[in-house]
């Protein structure tokens, strides 16, 4: 079924026609319909299958028929989230499906000045926002939420990683009974299922690929690699790539700004974006990153969901992650909608016990990528950081005749 078939606002139709966009994705195929009659969903999808635009086309939709029919503009919509880069990414996405459309998406978020999103929060249909940022709002008298009509919980099972769990369940004493709620989560165990059945009424359960939570877009694998050895095959994949989106995600802020300096030293221009970051220089690096201005980012996990950048060619894993459910989060950067990606994890021989738990995770074994001897030792030899590399083998002989001349 074609979305020019949908029961949808024509300027949804218009905007999505201009984009590109003529069929519907498998969440958004099973999705749209049951939200455009007025049910709850409780959908597991992992991340990539287009779950932003599942919501937001009915939703808008919805929103469009019953706006006339308001008094004065008021906030009808609530997406919660469990980042503030995921509150703008879903914004824009609210703003360029409703551009034809009078509905008025808005993110709020901390670490920038309040004011300018509270004067825009009278005029917002949709407010977008952690709910912890929600929170804040209600308790300060600036948000309503007995009005609301829609609920929507993106990335659920992140939220409750971030710690939101107490914020949600307060939250929801605060919100109507009869409301329409859309649950989205990229993973389900006891705790989201608890948080879901407290929130729905009667769900439309539906999940996606339960058995393999990696998209079927992610051409993804692992090298093993000594911990001290990464950089230099960070380096070789950087370079053989070139002009290629790359994200490398890293464990700790340390390491991210360690390996952003490593690849300087070998003229490799990167970026990073971690939770030292305040959010002007974040919403910067990731501008820089979409616009192609950069083309290196080098992120925590912070960042493994919330990252929704169009084109990213490569996800490395530069260290593995502890939970491995990040592992999919992360590698989920890439292959997005209908987009094939690769994703290649670098495993040192402290890091094997992870790799075990994500095989586990994923239910199935992450093809190796082999290395022999000679291509191991070659990728060390000819790195620029390396001190015995030829080129500052035959910078130093120059060095030393030059001086030898000098002396006679």
């Amino acid at each position: 079924m074609k979305f020019n078939k949908y029961n949808i606002s024509s300027g949804i139709k218009r905007s999505l026609e201009e984009a590109g966009f003529k069929k519907p994705t498998d969440i958004q195929f099973k999705s749209i319909p049951q939200i455009l009659s007025g049910q709850d969903i409780l959908a597991i999808a992992q991340t990539g299958t287009g779950k932003t635009a599942a919501f937001a086309i009915p939703l808008i939709s919805m929103l469009e028929r019953s706006k006339p029919h308001l008094d004065k503009p008021t906030i009808k919509a609530v997406v919660m989230v469990p980042t503030r880069e995921l509150a703008i990414q879903i914004e824009q996405v609210f703003l360029n499906l409703g551009k034809y459309t009078s509905i008025i998406p808005l993110a709020v978020i901390g670490g920038v000045e309040i004011e300018p999103q509270l004067k825009k929060l009278n005029k917002a249909d949709v407010l977008i926002a952690t709910p912890g940022r929600i929170m804040d709002l209600v308790f300060k008298g600036h948000l309503y939420l007995k009005q609301i009509d829609f609920l929507v919980l993106d990335e659920a099972d992140r939220m409750l990683e971030q710690g939101f769990y107490n914020d949600i369940k307060k939250l929801i004493t605060l919100l109507p009974k009869r409301r329409q709620t859309m649950f989205f989560s990229a993973t389900i165990n006891d705790t989201i299922k608890d948080l879901a059945y407290a929130l729905v009424n009667k769900p439309v359960r539906i999940q996606l690929s339960p058995k393999d939570p990696v998209s079927k877009n992610v051409d993804h694998a692992v090298a093993y690699v000594g911990m001290d050895d990464k950089r230099f095959f960070l380096e070789r994949l950087i370079k053989e790539n070139q002009g290629k989106k790359i994200i490398v995600f890293v464990r700790t802020k340390i390491r991210a700004e360690r390996v952003a300096k490593a690849m300087e030293r070998v003229n490799i221009h990167t970026e990073t974006i971690h939770g030292d970051k305040d959010q002007k220089n974040r919403f910067q690096v990731l501008d820089n990153f979409r616009d192609g201005k950069n083309q290196i980012l080098i992120a925590t996990d912070i960042s493994a969901r919330g990252l929704d950048v169009k084109g990213v060619d490569f996800v490395v894993n530069y260290d593995l992650p502890e939970v491995p459910e990040n592992y999919v989060h992360r590698i989920g950067r890439t292959g997005r909608g209908t987009s094939r990606g690769r994703a290649v994890s670098f495993c040192s021989e402290e890091e094997k016990a992870y790799l075990d738990a994500i095989q586990e995770y994923i239910g199935k074994p992450i093809d190796v990528m082999e290395i022999n001897k000679g291509a191991y030792e070659e990728t060390i030899v000819f790195s620029q950081a390396n001190p015995y590399d030829w080129k500052s083998l035959m910078n130093e002989a120059r060095q030393d005749n030059n001086g030898k001349r000098k002396k006679k």
